[in-house]
């Protein structure tokens, strides 16, 4: 991008003279400010620890193991075969656990 040095330029008190006058205009402008939360919405995103789920119902529906998948002893989470890394002692180990 070409720069024009013969353009005039503005001095530190023309710069501070627009910037007031922004600030002048945004003051005027009452909604700048104002900012459009909906109140609902954060009570519903916000967990807190230790609060009574007792009534919440689960909203996924949950598969029992299949036969391709196998419980890792030492994460217990279910995984598919292809990530089975080692049977040590008939207990099943996965790859994330065996790294």
């Amino acid at each position: 991008m070409a720069t024009d040095y013969d353009a005039p330029r503005k001095t530190d008190d023309d710069l501070s003279e627009d910037s007031l006058e922004e600030l002048k205009n945004r003051r005027m402008d009452k909604t700048s400010g104002i900012v459009d939360v909906d109140e609902s919405d954060l009570n519903e995103s916000m967990e807190l620890p230790g609060a009574d789920l007792s009534n919440e119902e689960l909203a996924v529906r949950v598969l029992p193991r299949q036969a391709d998948e196998f419980t890792c002893s030492q994460c217990f989470l279910v995984h598919h075969r292809s990530q089975l890394a080692k049977e040590k002692d008939g207990m099943l180990i996965c790859r994330d656990c065996a790294a």
